[in-house]
């Protein structure tokens, strides 16, 4: 027994020491043309990335960064230093590290070159897929000059680009001859703009029409700013070699995918796994290969008022601002709603019509107003007459007179008064209806805008869930887990999510055009509309949650919908147009009646004056006195009409039948108005459970899809699962979207029919309505 205990002790320790001969330990260093606050955090996530590759059966250790400064001559002392200590791997980053390791006869440790290897200055033979060198492997990446030239060319036409490097690329390669040799065969041209701490490049961008960001790597994130600040506000279209990075700070577009740095890191990391369990590093393959992925920003696109084309759609992904509203002017619901109180083209004709009506009121008292009128005349008379008149009729005579009529009393311009300001007052209460209705046009047509808003954001982000989707049947087609059908449907999914996506925008163009019709502006101005959420912001202020508790308790529903009748009925501009129309028939019966034993008392006076006489018979002869030069005269009228041919009667029985006949265009409004309301406000409890509905839907759909692409990836489920999973998405999106802006939208339609918009009147007045309703229900319950 004794000698067994030994034999597994001795095995123990045994396999202790194999345990701890199996730790490797890896000393890295690392080679880098220079250190700045953008480079520190990717060495992190590099050293993280190897760390978690290796796994822990070998101990890393990082050496400090060695940094050149661009300097060559210290490059090659930080290489000889780290070949002549202790490290084991070198990784070489930056294009004077590369450069100098280039002319290196040999490489007495296993050495990593990876960042700034360009496909433009490497010609390999097309079946080289190693360095062939021995412990050398350079990682190169699809990263081309020349390619981002021909995709920028694509979605813009560019005379003359502006072409910003590195200051030191220019002397280390072959930069110009680069570029030279590409533009000698387009009929564009370029110009070289070198990143240096001393220059202003805001100066050199005069003479371009765009600009291509070829350098900058190692500039600061408020350095990078700056200098795309000066881009954009020159509005100059750009696009960036670099990864997303630039395009989110507000380059126009890149070609390079939000993933090529993890992936590159990962490459590294995996050839440093290599070269552990023994691959020399000549063996490694140099190409990393990555799908390129056009990225826009739409924020700046708007800003330098860069003209997106829509087959840009299908093959963009748009970061930034992706709401596919190209305005800097936002609107609110109450902003819209004022402005059509003040401009839209229908209320000023109204008002017009309200105009013309004082018009007509003036018009019926002006009878009351003195009607004086002067004349004058000349007279020539026959002198043959003129002499036997004795001085009456002179052959030559003028004269002048002046008549005044003054209506003391009519019955009938009476009742025209009283008659014409019943129709004035019909006509504001005509124009208070088309006003309310102007209003709910106005907030129906904000309410579409932002629902048609939201579908274009939708339908962008199911763009891009198709985008990914084909990635995934791509992999799985490549990896042998599915078939090319997979690829064929999404890419014909990806076609109608793009024509659907148009479909989207056009229809969002087009409800800004209702909203600027309505506005009275210029159709097509660009705006935008802000965002409205139940109980935030301007809804906060105007008690809708209150409004909103009381219409979500069943109790209280009926009580309210009572109170609401009665405010609707006592608001209602066409109950009201109603009633002054029939005081106008009423008065027209009152004087088809007893007016007409009223009389009609008028005055009236004439003063003439003989101004001159001459010629023959202007002599008055002896003995017959001569008449005044100037005579007047005063009457007074009293008239009576005794029998019209019976039309008094024939009037007021006409009156009797239109007041009947309004009485029943009152009684039907009424049942109209209360149907109205109750309507409106069992269509607000469905919206009110569809807004809550939706939310879960919503949730569950979302998992839903990624639970489905997870299998999907995996080969469990087949591509018409996964396409179903992303319609539902969709569509719980939309509903989910758009149930708070149709919730709201009905409460318009409520506020409609009761004649009171909340946004148009004050906080007070609001609550104080609030306050009405809940007495009126506590009264009732």
């Amino acid at each position: 027994m004794e000698r067994i205990k030994k034999c597994i002790l001795f095995l123990l320790l045994v396999g202790l020491v194999i345990s701890i001969q199996a730790q490797n330990n890896v000393t890295i260093g690392i080679l880098s043309d220079e250190s700045t606050p953008q480079t520190k955090p990717l060495l992190e996530q590099l050293k993280d990335q190897i760390t978690a590759v290796i796994g822990q059966n070998t101990t890393i250790a990082f050496k400090d960064v060695l940094v050149n400064n661009y300097d060559t001559a210290l490059a090659k002392s930080n290489y000889q230093q780290l070949i002549n200590g202790d490290a084991d791997i070198i990784l070489s980053f930056g294009v004077i590290n590369n450069i100098v390791l280039y002319t290196e006869s040999s490489y007495p440790k296993p050495t990593i070159v990876f960042g700034s290897v360009n496909n433009d200055f490497i010609d390999l033979p097309e079946d080289q897929t190693t360095s062939g060198i021995n412990n050398v492997t350079y990682i190169i990446a699809p990263i081309s000059y020349k390619d981002d030239l021909e995709i920028f060319s694509s979605i813009f036409d560019f005379k003359k680009v502006g072409i910003i490097v590195d200051d030191y690329l220019l002397e280390t390669l072959p930069v110009k001859d680069l570029f030279d040799t590409y533009f000698s065969n387009i009929e564009s041209s370029y110009k070289l703009i070198p990143i240096s701490k001393d220059d202003n490049i805001s100066n050199e961008l005069g003479d371009i029409d765009a600009v291509y960001l070829a350098g900058g790597f190692y500039e600061s994130d408020s350095e990078l700013k700056s200098l795309i600040d000066a881009i954009n506000s020159k509005k100059l279209p750009s696009f960036s070699a670099f990864e997303n990075r630039t395009v989110q700070q507000g380059i126009l577009a890149t070609n390079q995918p939000e993933t090529s740095i993890s992936q590159f890191f990962r490459r590294v990391a995996l050839n440093i796994e290599s070269i552990i369990n023994g691959t020399n590093a000549s063996e490694l393959p140099l190409l990393i290969d990555y799908k390129k992925k056009l990225s826009i920003n739409y924020g700046t696109a708007k800003q330098i008022e860069f003209p997106l084309r829509y087959s840009l759609l299908a093959k963009a992904d748009f970061v930034g601002d992706d709401t596919i509203v190209d305005s800097e002017i936002s609107l609110s619901l109450i902003e819209i709603m004022n402005d059509v109180v003040d401009n839209n083209l229908s209320l000023q004709s109204e008002r017009k019509t309200i105009e013309l009506a004082s018009q007509d009121v003036k018009a019926s008292k002006s009878t009351f107003l003195p009607d004086v009128t002067a004349s004058a005349s000349g007279i020539y008379i026959d002198p043959r007459v003129a002499e036997i008149a004795g001085g009456a009729s002179p052959e030559f005579s003028t004269s002048g007179a002046v008549v005044a009529n003054q209506l003391i009393y009519s019955e009938s311009a009476a009742a025209n008064i009283d008659i014409q300001k019943n129709l004035q007052k019909a006509q504001v209460e005509t124009y208070n209806s088309v006003e309310l209705d102007a209003l709910l046009n106005a907030s129906v047509a904000y309410f579409n805008a932002l629902i048609l808003k939201t579908n274009t954001k939708i339908q962008n982000e199911n763009l891009k869930v198709t985008k990914r989707n084909l990635e995934l049947a791509e992999q799985n087609f490549e990896a042998g887990a599915s078939g090319k059908s997979d690829v064929l449907r999404f890419r014909s999914q990806l076609a109608q999510n793009t024509q659907s996506l148009i479909e989207a925008g056009n229809q969002l163009s087009q409800s800004f055009f209702t909203i600027n019709q309505l506005l009275n502006t210029k159709i097509s101005n660009k705006i935008n509309v802000l965002d409205a959420e139940l109980s935030e912001g301007v809804f906060q202020n105007y008690r809708y949650q209150d409004f909103f508790e009381l219409l979500d308790n069943p109790k209280l529903q009926s009580s309210l919908i009572e109170f609401l009748i009665i405010e609707a009925k006592k608001n209602a501009p066409e109950l009201k147009n109603l009633d002054y129309n029939l005081k106008v028939i009423e008065r027209n019966y009152d004087l088809n009646d007893y007016g007409r034993f009223i009389p009609t008392v008028s005055l009236q006076g004439q003063y003439s004056l003989a101004i001159s006489q001459s010629g023959a018979g202007s002599t008055i002869p002896i003995g017959i006195p001569s008449a005044p030069d100037g005579t007047y005269n005063v009457g007074l009228n009293v008239a009576l009409p005794i029998f019209q041919q019976n039309q008094r009667n024939i009037n007021r029985q006409t009156a009797t039948i239109q007041a009947d006949q309004l009485q029943i265009q009152k009684a039907n409004t009424d049942l109209n108005i209360e149907k109205n309301v109750n309507d409106i406000v069992l269509d607000l409890v469905n919206q009110i459970a569809n807004i809550e509905i939706s939310k879960i839907a919503e949730e569950t759909a979302k998992e839903s899809l990624e639970l489905t692409q997870n299998a999907y990836k995996e080969g469990a489920v087949p591509v018409i699962q996964l396409i179903d999973a992303q319609t539902n998405y969709l569509q719980t999106q939309l509903a989910r979207a758009t149930a708070n802006y149709n919730y709201l939208i009905t409460s318009m339609q409520l506020e409609r029919a009761i004649g009171y918009f909340f946004l148009m009147h004050t906080e007070a007045e609001n609550q104080e309505f609030i306050q009405r309703a809940q007495q009126y229900i506590l009264s009732q319950n």
